[in-house]
Parts: structure tokens; sequence; C-alpha cells
């Protein structure tokens, strides 16, 4: 059996921060060496009126040359008052767009996924990095954090995915 970090890269895209102090532009990563990329947001709970707006973005080079909007359809997500307890995800599907926002998030603590494959961005215009943002929240405290976790690596063990 293979560890998790010989078969997949993982990498930090926004690290714990309270996501009601400002926007949360995630780091951007590279998907020249990996065939898909799942997008994973942890949040604590907060205010009702306070859910998260996740923006994904496309990019020609881990600078954010070039940004433009790269949307999707599909978030898995877990959300309750207490993770422990919220069981399995469940599938939204959402008109192709660059953000998601849900309002029931608000209050609840919560575990999002988003997947790309490689192909999802714009090849054919040399779009192969992606980031994601969260928009402030408002003004009650609420801690998140954003990761991305790189697979099906093209050449071999996983290499870094913050660099062209």
């Amino acid at each position: 059996m293979k560890n998790l970090a010989e078969e997949l890269q993982l990498a930090a895209a926004v690290v714990p921060v309270n996501l009601a102090t400002g926007a949360n532009d995630g780091d951007w990563v590279s998907l020249k060496h990996y065939n898909h990329c799942s997008v994973i947001v942890f949040k604590g709970a907060g205010s009702v009126t306070e859910a998260p707006t996740i923006t994904m973005e496309q990019a020609t080079a881990v600078a954010g040359t070039n940004a433009k909007a790269l949307t999707f359809t599909r978030i898995d997500k877990k959300q309750s008052q207490d993770l422990f307890t919220s069981g399995q995800f469940t599938k939204v599907t959402q008109t192709a767009a660059a953000t998601f926002t849900e309002t029931s998030l608000g209050t609840d603590a919560a575990i999002i996924v988003i997947d790309f494959n490689a192909e999802d961005l714009d090849v054919e215009g040399g779009f192969d990095c992606l980031r994601a943002r969260i928009a402030d929240v408002g003004t009650t405290a609420q801690v998140g954090a954003v990761l991305y976790l790189l697979s099906g690596s093209r050449y071999g063990p996983p290499q870094s995915a913050i660099v062209d």
C-alpha cells in the first residue's frame, strides 16, 4: 500500500483564516502534471446571512496570468452544526457558473468539494492553472480553509503543483 503523499499532491489554497476578514484569494496551482484537481473548502459555522461565495478562476501561469472565470456545475457538500454527524455528501447541481453560494451554508459547518479535470480548463487557450477564492463573508467570525488535492500524476511521482 502506498502512502497518500506518494499518490497525490496536496497544496494549500487558503490556510485557516477568519473568512470575515477580507477577500480570501487562494494560491494558484498548475495542472500541467495532473489530470484532476479537487478543491476542498472546510468551514466552520457562521451567521445565517453570511454564507461563503466560492469563485473559481483559471490562468495561463501560476502568477495568475490572463485570469478568467472557470465555470462548473457540480458541487458536493456535507453540512451540519456538528460535522461529525453529517454522514454522506450531497450533490448539488447548478447552471454553469464560476461561483457557488448557498444560503443554508451560513450557519453550518461544511465540507465543500468542487472537482475539475485538466480538460475542463480552456486548454486550447493555454489555460492550465486554477485557484479558488472566497469572498468576505460579512461580520461574524467564520473560520475556513481551502485545500487542493491533485491526482492523476502524468509523469511518475507527484510533482510540485505551484510551479509552471
